[in-house]
């Protein structure tokens, strides 16, 4: 999981994982790992909206009982904020999630293995 955090492929940790900023590559082209089967879905999506909300929220009661700053200027500072971590966390969540994916041999990673 740390590796597809750091956007890398799951195997290796050598290649990129994405081709662009959310899409998935369908080899590594350095282990040549198949990477096409993984189905992270929306659940990167949901965890990167708990994430944000979990930091953004304490920030905003913190802001308004240190300093009541105006609320245009508070919706503002937060919503770009907002926009910010999650651009930042949403790549590598996606890429925590292919990594437990393929660690746990699921969605075609582990072809047919029975253990």
């Amino acid at each position: 999981m740390l590796r597809g955090w750091r956007c890398r492929c799951p195997a290796c940790g050598a290649g990129p994982l994405f081709l662009g900023y959310l899409k998935v590559r369908d080899h590594c082209p350095v282990c040549n790992e198949a990477l096409y089967h993984q189905r992270a879905d929306d659940g990167p999506a949901y965890v990167t909206i708990l994430i944000v909300g979990h930091i953004i929220g304490p920030l905003m009661l913190a802001l308004y009982a240190k300093w009541t700053p105006d609320p245009l200027i508070t919706a503002a500072l937060l919503s770009v904020a907002s926009v910010a971590l999650s651009l930042f966390f949403l790549p590598r969540i996606k890429g925590a999630f292919i990594g437990l994916q393929w660690s746990r041999r699921m969605h075609g990673f582990g072809g047919n293995e029975r253990g």
